[in-house]
């Protein structure tokens, strides 16, 4: 634990737990909330594996990154959570969304 404290530059075990919590969150509300999107855009099973699971992953994608941030925020932990996501965001080649 101490490395991963150290190389995301938080001090206290608190902290390290409730950025633990708030990826346990965001996974799980993406996770459930992609099958509303997936049926809101009309994508269903019956379409086939092939449609359905990248529909749906391209769905959790941004919801995720959106989400991320928000329960970063409610959790005290905005600044950690934006700069999770600009990294992230940066080495997919996708930094042109995020303003320095």
């Amino acid at each position: 634990m101490k490395k991963l404290k150290l190389r995301w530059g938080i001090d206290s075990n608190w902290q390290l737990f409730v950025i633990f919590l708030v990826f346990a969150i965001t996974g799980s509300t993406s996770a459930k909330f992609a099958a509303p999107a997936t049926d809101l855009v009309g994508i269903t099973r019956d379409m086939g594996w092939y449609i359905y699971w990248p529909v749906r992953i391209l769905i959790i994608f941004p919801l995720y990154q959106v989400l991320l941030v928000f329960f970063g925020w409610l959790f005290g932990e905005y600044k950690f959570f934006w700069e999770f996501e600009k990294k992230m965001l940066r080495a997919m080649k996708l930094g042109f969304l995020v303003k320095e």
